[in-house]
């Protein structure tokens, strides 16, 4: 038991520099599971999706041309954006003068990042963790322990990337929600489609970079994951160290990206509570149209916002991609999967989002 405990609280940073993460997860050794098991044991019941990995594909030559070109094009939207909640957070009187940044991993983690120094600049001590939650299992109560011991817990800010249709939000909810944490469920994003988070610099479903490459832009850290075998009593929810794709890495050149770019001037949409609850009646709108019309009775299949619905592509079984304009050059890289894939992709109104991804049902997974 005491070398597990050792290997936990070891500094793990990833591929990142050590000052600006420090991710509570435990790395491991883990089996990897193939997609359509996967899909077939997640939909059975018989495992949870957070007990199995799947092995992370590199992207192509294209691909990554199609990544490279959309931090070109809205890396300094992203910039922007993180500035924008820099200012909301550093307005508030919890945090204006240190702020304790705790990211959800994976997608969290490089907006985190950002976030980090954009506050370090205004002057506010800051410091960033990136732990785990998982659908249907909740957050790590460990990491928060570990993290209320250094910090406490009265500056806390969680961070993601985007809201998809608030699963995660409401995670976070029922997680802290009853206070025995001594966390508020207050979550910070860059894009907030779904309306369900506590701040946000943007309501539009845009193409956050990051957001589509998975462990190569997120310090080469997988999905995490929470089985017995892995993780044992007080210790934090593991992952696999993805080392073996060290020469594709992108996490710090990202990162550089971001910060080198020039904040857009665009006019893109901005984020207000107002606008967050008409967005979230939209989003549960559009949920249940798609569940009506494919006749769909798990609504976690349908996987609305590019990130969701390319990581959908990526990492699950899709039965059908929809866009809302098939030349809408934030979907080029979703039509490039679902063509490898041959997914058929379909083209439709889909309200706030730009995309979403039906996962097939397991029965007809071939």
């Amino acid at each position: 038991m005491t070398g597990s405990i050792e290997l936990r609280m070891t500094p793990f940073h990833g591929s990142y520099a050590p000052e600006d993460v420090t991710f509570l997860l435990k790395p491991a050794t883990i089996g990897l599971t193939g997609v359509r098991e996967k899909e077939a044991l997640i939909q059975s019941g018989a495992r949870h999706y957070s007990e199995m990995l799947s092995e992370e594909r590199l992207p192509d030559a294209r691909y990554l041309d199609l990544y490279h070109a959309a931090l070109a094009r809205n890396g300094g939207r992203v910039r922007r954006d993180v500035e924008t909640l820099a200012e909301a957070i550093a307005a508030r009187p919890e945090t204006s003068r240190s702020c304790t940044i705790i990211s959800l991993a994976r997608a969290g983690t490089p907006i985190g990042v950002l976030l980090r120094r954009a506050l370090l600049r205004r002057g506010i001590e800051t410091v960033h963790y990136s732990v785990s939650i998982i659908r249907g299992r909740g957050i790590d109560r460990a990491a928060l322990a570990h993290i209320a011991a250094a910090r406490g817990a009265a500056d806390a800010v969680f961070v993601d990337g985007w809201t998809g249709k608030g699963a995660i939000t409401g995670e976070l909810e029922a997680s802290l929600g009853d206070g025995a944490t001594g966390f508020a469920p207050f979550l910070a994003v860059v894009a907030d489609p779904a309306g369900c988070a506590s701040l946000a610099a943007t309501s539009e479903d845009y193409l956050i970079p990051s957001g589509i490459l998975g462990g190569i832009a997120s310090g080469l850290v997988s999905r995490s994951v929470l089985s017995d075998d892995l993780v044992g009593a007080g210790e934090f929810h593991a992952c696999r160290h993805l080392t073996e794709h060290a020469a594709a890495d992108q996490s710090r050149a990202f990162i550089a990206a971001v910060e080198a770019a020039a904040p857009s001037r665009a006019d893109h949409p901005g984020w207000n509570p107002a606008d967050a609850r008409e967005s979230r009646a939209a989003c549960a709108a559009l949920v249940e149209g798609l569940m009506d019309e494919f006749a769909v009775t798990n609504r976690n299949r349908i996987k609305p916002g590019i990130a969701e619905a390319t990581r959908a592509v990526l990492r699950r079984v899709p039965e059908a991609v929809f866009v809302r304009d098939r030349a809408d050059e934030e979907v080029a890289h979703l039509l490039h999967l679902a063509e490898q894939s041959g997914v058929k992709v379909h083209q439709r109104e889909l309200g706030n989002y730009r995309a979403v991804t039906l996962i097939a049902k397991a029965g007809d997974i071939g």
